[in-house]
């Protein structure tokens, strides 16, 4: 390989591992099956955080009528609605989740397999321009 081209693939790899190959490489340190494990884990959290505040400002945006309405109410039907809409949102938004991470995943082991793939070239040239070297000067290298 020739230094031009040495020089640019050193300077692909580096932006790349400066870059978007920061985020690859700290996704593809997990299993897939863990990285999405632990965004549907904190996914489960925070839908549960948004309900409870989408709760609290629903509650206080009607409490008016809700004080004056209280004993016309059933409350056990409002409190299985509120159930029923709690578990909508954590199955709808961890599916979302599901395949958000998933994508991601597959695209971060992709450009991982393009960057190793990019090192082993590297490492070839290297490899090979020793070998030249060493048979010019005589030394004998290790193997």
């Amino acid at each position: 390989m020739q230094n031009n081209q040495k020089i640019k693939k050193m300077h692909k790899l580096a932006l790349y591992e400066s870059g978007e190959g920061k985020k690859h490489l700290a996704i593809s340190n997990y299993y897939r099956s863990d990285y999405i494990g632990l965004a549907l884990i904190k996914n489960f959290f925070l839908t549960t955080i948004a309900y409870g505040l989408l709760l609290l400002i629903y509650f206080g945006y009607r409490s008016e009528y809700l004080m004056e309405n209280i004993h016309k109410m059933n409350l056990a039907l409002m409190a299985l609605q509120i159930i029923g809409l709690y578990i909508i949102m954590v199955v709808g938004y961890s599916i979302l989740t599901y395949i958000y991470c998933s994508v991601k995943y597959a695209k971060a082991q992709k450009g991982i397999q393009e960057y190793y793939k990019g090192l082993t070239q590297m490492k070839k040239a290297y490899d090979r321009e020793e070998r030249r070297n060493g048979r010019i000067t005589g030394r004998r290298t290790k193997a």
